[in-house]
C-alpha cells in the first residue's frame, strides 16, 4: 500500500472498499504491530457486517494504544446526504439561472434536444441498473472470508531470480516404485498371450519380500497352514500348458532385475550366472556346493572338484558379485518411511537435564465461555449444556493429566539413567517398570501404557521410552549391567575381530568375563547375536 492510498483510506474510514481491505491485510501481514492497519480492518469489518468483525475488533483492541479512540472510530457512521432544499456539497445552487436553458431556442431545436436527452436518460438508467446488478453480485461474495482463507494463509507470490536449476521431476513422485510394479511394466511390453499374461500375473502376486516366488501355504489363525501351491497349479488356473509354464517363468526370471521370480536362492544365482556368462566352475559351485559356499568351506569344494583352492577363491569372488536378494533396491510394500515425532524432549541445560513436552502444532483445548453463557440462558437447554460441559472438562483434565504423567515418568528415567544421557548406551543401567512405578506412585500397568509407542529425543538420539527398561546382567566386581549394554558390548567385540579368524560365541563369553566382568552363558551370546542380526563365526569368515 502506497502512502497516498493509506492517506485516502484514513480520510474515508467509513467507506473502505474491498480492494483497500485487501491492501490493508497485506500491510498488517508485513507489519504485524501496525495498529493503524488493524484499526482500519476492524472498522471495515464492522461496517460491512462480516463474520470476521468480532475477531478483528479483538485483534485491534490488542494493538490499540487508545481504546477510546478505537471505540469512536468503530461507532463513526457515514454522513447523511444533504436534503434537497440545502446547498449541495459542491456549493451549487439549483436556482442558479445559468443551469436552465435559454428560452430563445427554436421549437424544432427544442424537440430534438428533448429527444436526445430522453435517449441519454434511458441509456444512463440502463447503465445504472447494470452497475447495481454487478455490485449486488460482488457484495454477495464474502470477500473477507475468502481473503482470510486464501490470501492470508498462503505466502505472497515472489518472482524467481535467476535461472537456478529446478529439482528433477522424480523428486515430486508420491509413490516409490516397487519390484512388482517394475515387473508389471515389463510384462506390458512382453509378447505373452492372454493365458501367459495371466500366469505371469499370478507369479507376480506370489513374490515375497526378497523377490522370490513363494508358493508355500499361509498360516491360519488357529496355527494350521493352507496347502502349498505348485507351478503346475498356477499354470492350470491361468490356462497355460503345464509344459510351457517353466519356459514362461524362465523368461520372467531374465527380466530386470535378473533372478527375480526364482523359487530359491540357488535358482536365483544360477539364472544370473547364465545370463552374465559365468564359467562352468562357477555354475558347478552354485549347483553342487551352495552349502559349502555359505559356510566358507572352500577346502571341501576344492577336494570334491579336485582343483587348487586358489581357483575356488577366484570363482567365489565372481559368485559374490551376484545379487542374492533381487528386491534389494525396490520397495515390496506400499508403506512409506514414517517420520517419528518425539513426544518428549530431554535437553541439557548447563549441568542439568530438562524434560519438556513437544507441544508444537498441538491445539490446546478450551471451552468457549461466551457461547456457554449464551446457551445457559435458555432454561430448556441448561441441563443438556451442563452435561456436555462436564464431559468436556473431564476430557481436558484427562489430557492434561496424561501429559503430566509422561513428564513425571521421563524425569524419573533421567534421574536413574543419567550416566546414559551423559556417556552413551554402554552406561545404560538395568531398570524395570516397578522402579518407575514406585518412584511416581503409580501402578506398573499405568507406566506400561504411558511408555508404549512414546518416543523421547535425547542428547544420545531418539529412543522409545520402552528402550530404557532392561533386565539386569550380573557382573563379578561392579554393579549389574543392562542387557542392552551387553548387546552393544558383543557388537563392539565382533566389529573389532579378525575377519579371517572370527571369534566363536564361547570366545566372546571369555572376553566379556575377562574385560568387563560380565557373566553370561554361551547361548545368551548366541541369542543376543541373532537379535543384532549378526551371523555365526563360520559364516562371518572372510578369506579375501
Amino acid at each position: 500500500m502506497t502512502r497516498a492510498a493509506l492517506l485516502h483510506v484514513l480520510d474515508n474510514a467509513t467507506a473502505i472498499a474491498p480492494a483497500e481491505v485487501r491492501e490493508l491485510e497485506q500491510l498488517a501481514q508485513a507489519f504485524p504491530y501496525c495498529q493503524t492497519a488493524h484499526l482500519l480492518l476492524a472498522k471495515a469489518a464492522h461496517d460491512q457486517g462480516t463474520m470476521l468483525a468480532g475477531q478483528r475488533l479483538r485483534r485491534a483492541a490488542t494493538y490499540a494504544a487508545d481504546r477510546e479512540l478505537l471505540r469512536r472510530l468503530i461507532e463513526q457512521v457515514v454522513p447523511e446526504a444533504a436534503p434537497p432544499d440545502e446547498p449541495s456539497a459542491l456549493g451549487i445552487n439549483e436556482e442558479d439561472p445559468s443551469l436552465h436553458p435559454a428560452p430563445e431556442t427554436a421549437p424544432a431545436q427544442n424537440d430534438a434536444r428533448l429527444e436526445l436527452n430522453e435517449r441519454l436518460s434511458q441509456q444512463s438508467k440502463h447503465d445504472e441498473l447494470q452497475q447495481i446488478s454487478h455490485e449486488k453480485k460482488v457484495n454477495d461474495i464474502d470477500w473477507e472470508q475468502f481473503l482470510e482463507n486464501r490470501t492470508l494463509q498462503q505466502p505472497l507470490p515472489t518472482s524467481r531470480g535467476g535461472f537456478d536449476e529446478l529439482p528433477p521431476i522424480e523428486a515430486n513422485l508420491t509413490k516409490i516404485e516397487g519390484l512388482v510394479d517394475h515387473l508389471k511394466w515389463q510384462l506390458q511390453m512382453s509378447d505373452f498371450n492372454d493365458s501367459e499374461r495371466r500366469f505371469a500375473e499370478l507369479v507376480l502376486g506370489n513374490l515375497d519380500d526378497n523377490g522370490f516366488l513363494d508358493l508355500k501355504g499361509m498360516e491360519r489363525e488357529d496355527g494350521t497352514r493352507t496347502p502349498d501351491t505348485s507351478l503346475d497349479e498356477l499354470a492350470q488356473e491361468a490356462g497355460v500348458d503345464i509344459e510351457d509354464a517353466p519356459e514362461v517363468l524362465r523368461i520372467m526370471q531374465e527380466w530386470d532385475p535378473v533372478g527375480a521370480c526364482s523359487r530359491d536362492l540357488q535358482e536365483c544365482l544360477r539364472v544370473q550366472a547364465e545370463v552374465f556368462n559365468h564359467d562352468d566352475l562357477e555354475l558347478t559351485i552354485i549347483d553342487k556346493h551352495l552349502v559349502n559356499l555359505e559356510k566358507h568351506n572352500y577346502a571341501a569344494i576344492a577336494r570334491d572338484l579336485k582343483i587348487p583352492v586358489e581357483e575356488v577363491y577366484e570363482a567365489v569372488k565372481e559368485i559374490q558379485k551376484l545379487e542374492s536378494r533381487p528386491a534389494r533396491n525396490f520397495s515390496m510394500t506400499d508403506e512409506k518411511t514414517i517420520a517419528i515425532t518425539p513426544d518428549v524432549y530431554i535437553v541439557k541445560d548447563s549441568d542439568k537435564f530438562v524434560v519438556t513436552d513437544n507441544d508444537r502444532g498441538v491445539q490446546r483445548l478450551y471451552i468457549n465461555e461466551s457461547l456457554t453463557k449464551q446457551l445457559l440462558k435458555d432454561p430448556g437447554a441448561k441441563d443438556f449444556v451442563g452435561e456436555k460441559l462436564r464431559n468436556a472438562q473431564w476430557l481436558i483434565r484427562a489430557i492434561e493429566q496424561r501429559r503430566k504423567t509422561i513428564i513425571r515418568v521421563t524425569e524419573c528415567i533421567v534421574e536413574k539413567q543419567r550416566d546414559f544421557f551423559e556417556k552413551g548406551v554402554s552406561f545404560l543401567k538395568p531398570m524395570i517398570l516397578r522402579d518407575i512405578a514406585d518412584a511416581v506412585g503409580m501402578h506398573e500397568s499405568t507406566i506400561s501404557r504411558v511408555t508404549t509407542n512414546k518416543y523421547v529425543h535425547t542428547p544420545q538420539g531418539l529412543f522409545e521410552l520402552k528402550y530404557f527398561f532392561n533386565s539386569s546382567i550380573r557382573r563379578t566386581s561392579e554393579d549389574d549391567i543392562a542387557s542392552e549394554s551387553v548387546k552393544q558390548a558383543i557388537k563392539k567385540i565382533i566389529e573389532g575381530e579378525d575377519k579371517g579368524n572370527p571369534l566363536s560365541d564361547q570366545a566372546i563369553v571369555d572376553i566379556l568375563a575377562k574385560d568387563d566382568g560380565i557373566q553370561i552363558a554361551r547361548r545368551t551370546v548366541a541369542k543376543y547375536r541373532e537379535m543384532l542380526g549378526i551371523l555365526a563365526s563360520s559364516k562371518r569368515k572372510k578369506l579375501f
